[in-house]
């Protein structure tokens, strides 16, 4: 196998947001960078972003959104993280407006922001033409400019370790059938989250729970597995716009949600704001309970009228509005239907406030990273943890490079090829696709919305059974099936936690709900759950108190 090597001071896994400020900051502490990406993730589809400016609404402070975030996230958040996150989605606000970022203003001069569910104030930054794709247009200009290298289009395939340091990475571009490996004195997870791992996923493809996986493999820890966000509200009808996230914002401004029986039901759960001032994992419980209960229409959805908005600020939801009207659907007479569907992990790297995995050179923001969200995650707060994190990582990567030393990259490079080699020409019956399909479905019936022991026990089953087929009967010809069969260990070692997580955690927490132990248990259960390797192809656990 030829594999050409090149080098950086910090290489930046992942083509996001959370890359993006990753690779931005690193630079401007000096350090040469590399990012490298297979696609931009689920970056450019993020509707909104929160940042206490107070400009809509002069009573908001970083002390209520910290509030925000802690109630929010059922008091399982990790306070470090919560309050910097808190203060520095200012700062990153600010940054972007620096570089010209668009964000619109009010008649006041003011940055117009949005209410998002679960937020106390409007602190919603957004662009009518697209707020993820906006800002990373002008982030990658910037990094372009800044003298940041980019590699596109590229599958990261392992870390590259030197004895129990993270030295770089392997990767591989099926346009050209090559390997590229590079050696950095410091690494940045920020490759998003789980990935399609449930039949219903908004996720994009390029994502592929490969920053866990990896992130295990390597000796990292990974906190809060089991608390996986369904979005409440992902269109369902008109067809062609299936998994398009509709904006809370647009219940913030108005918009309702309408069950079978012309119910505005939401007002049966949450008595006095109905739609406004409710947390994601709770409206999902409650647009799902409608479903199962036999309020919900004929496709397992419920309607999400927009008929009600006026016409002026349905219009500056530019993005949705043009989807659904390229779809032959006028949101301004017909209403879109909705149903949940599995959208975020709040889990993932435990880190430090410099962004650090406990493993020398390994960092991670954004997704890849867990403990900001607790047990679930306020809207509007994905996008601020990738600005805000990303940029942690990148300034702690620096901090924390490795002194320049003579390593052994042939044998480094040859260790992390290997995985790739030994499951090259395998002769078995089964193919990963299949065996991906049928994880996704056993992840919507074992893991879901709604958890009980039987299920769950049933998914450790069957994905135990998975995991046996995908080690010793997978048929794999060329190096493209092999890093399939890769991609599919690392979506199949994340469900087993996401399941194992569950069944060890008895209690309802947020995204996590047990019919089995529907109350919320702070005495036992106020504390994290956290994976490590147990290098032989599994993992251990323990748990990991709050701070």
């Amino acid at each position: 196998m030829n594999i050409t090597r090149v080098e950086a001071d910090v290489l930046v896994l992942g083509g996001g947001l959370a890359g993006y400020r990753a690779a931005v900051a690193a630079r401007q502490k000096g350090a040469s960078v590399t990012m490298a990406y297979l696609a931009r993730g689920a970056s450019p589809y993020v509707i909104g972003c929160n940042s206490p400016i107070a400009h809509t609404d002069s009573r908001d402070t970083p002390e209520i959104f910290f509030d925000d975030m802690v109630r929010g996230g059922y008091g399982l958040n990790d306070r470090r993280l919560v309050r910097i996150m808190s203060t520095e989605a200012i700062d990153a606000q600010r940054e972007l407006s620096a570089l010209g970022v668009p964000f619109p203003f009010d008649d006041n001069e003011k940055i117009t922001q949005r209410h998002l569910s679960g937020n106390t104030y409007p602190r919603s930054l957004f662009i009518p033409e697209g707020t993820g794709k906006i800002i990373l247009e002008y982030l990658s200009a910037y990094a372009e400019k800044i003298g940041i290298r980019s590699v596109t289009g590229v599958k990261v395939v392992d870390l590259l370790n030197d004895g129990g340091e993270v030295v770089g990475a392997l990767l591989w571009d099926r346009r050209t059938q090559e390997f590229t490996a590079i050696s950095a004195r410091a690494v940045v997870l920020a490759m998003g989250g789980i990935g399609r791992i449930y039949s219903d996923s908004t996720y994009p493809a390029d994502i592929g729970s490969d920053s866990y996986g990896l992130a295990l493999k390597h000796g990292a820890s990974l906190i809060d597995m089991e608390f996986v966000q369904f979005e409440p509200v992902v269109t369902v009808w008109p067809e062609s716009c299936r998994g398009m996230e509709m904006p809370t914002a647009m219940l913030g401004d108005g918009a309702h949600l309408i069950n079978s029986e012309g119910e505005r039901f939401m007002f049966r759960y949450n008595p006095e704001h109905g739609e406004k001032l409710i947390e994601k994992a709770r409206m999902a419980l409650c647009v799902q309970t409608e479903i199962d209960e036999g309020r919900g229409l004929p496709d397992d959805t419920v309607i999400f009228d927009t008929t009600v908005l006026a016409a002026e600020r349905l219009e500056s939801y530019k993005t949705h509005v043009r989807r659904l009207r390229n779809a032959g659907v006028d949101p301004l007479v017909t209403p879109p239907r909705v149903r949940p569907a599995s959208h975020s992990q709040m889990g993932g790297v435990l880190i430090d406030e410099h962004g650090w995995s406990g493993v020398p050179g390994l960092y991670a923001g954004g997704e890849s990273a867990g403990g900001v969200h607790g047990a679930s995650r306020l809207a509007g707060n994905g996008c601020a943890d990738t600005l805000v994190f990303g940029a942690l990582a990148g300034r702690g990567a620096v901090d924390g490079m490795s002194a320049k030393a003579a390593r052994d990259w042939p044998a480094i490079i040859a260790a992390s090829a290997q995985a790739i080699e030994s499951k090259t020409g395998r002769k078995g019956q089964a193919r990963a696709a299949d065996i991906k399909e049928t994880l996704r479905h056993t992840m919507l019936r074992a893991a879901g919305l709604w958890r009980h022991k039987d299920t769950l026990f049933e998914g450790q089953n069957a994905l135990s059974d998975l995991a046996r087929t995908a080690s010793s009967d997978i048929a794999t010809g060329g190096i493209d099936q092999a890093i399939e069969a890769c991609e599919l260990d690392h979506m199949l070692s994340t469900a087993q936690m996401i399941v194992k997580a569950s069944l060890l955690r008895t209690e309802s927490r947020g995204a996590h709900q047990r019919r089995d132990y529907p109350e919320q248990n702070d005495v036992d259960w106020l504390k994290h759950t956290a994976f490590q390797s147990d290098g032989a192809g599994g993992f251990t656990h323990q748990t990991v108190p709050i701070r």
